[in-house]
């Protein structure tokens, strides 16, 4: 059985930063896409930051060079550091794993759907 946990969300004021963690469990890092979505009030559901099974790390611009996603296979780990954080990044964050990651207009998503979930961890970002 598969479980997906999300932690280290908070509040912030703008250029502050966070490190979420994404602590699972049945899950092989070897196996699984893995990607960060964040949903703000309002908006859809955006695939910000992933990373292949094999590591390959990808960026939506509105996050490039801002935050940087990582992954600790032996812990199950995955990691998003976020800097320089403004109210644009106020949002519920997701991790999610799955088969085979797409890119449009820079945004991540599985091709055929996540097949797990975390339940979310809320980010707000004060000006």
């Amino acid at each position: 059985q598969v479980h997906m946990m999300e932690s280290g969300g908070g509040e912030v004021q703008t250029g502050g930063s966070l490190r979420l963690t994404c602590t699972t469990s049945g899950l092989s890092f070897d196996e699984n896409d893995l990607i960060w979505f964040r949903e703000a009030p309002g908006k859809s559901r955006e695939g910000i930051s992933c990373i292949s099974w094999g590591g390959t790390p990808y960026y939506a611009d509105s996050v490039k060079g801002r935050f940087t996603i990582s992954r600790d296979k032996v812990k199950n780990t995955l990691y998003l550091q976020m800097n320089n954080l403004n109210p644009e990044d106020t949002a519920k964050y997701y991790c999610a794993a799955g088969d085979g990651i797409i890119l449009r207009e820079t945004l991540c998503n599985f091709d055929s759907g996540p097949d797990y979930w975390g339940p979310g961890t809320q980010v707000t970002v004060s000006s």
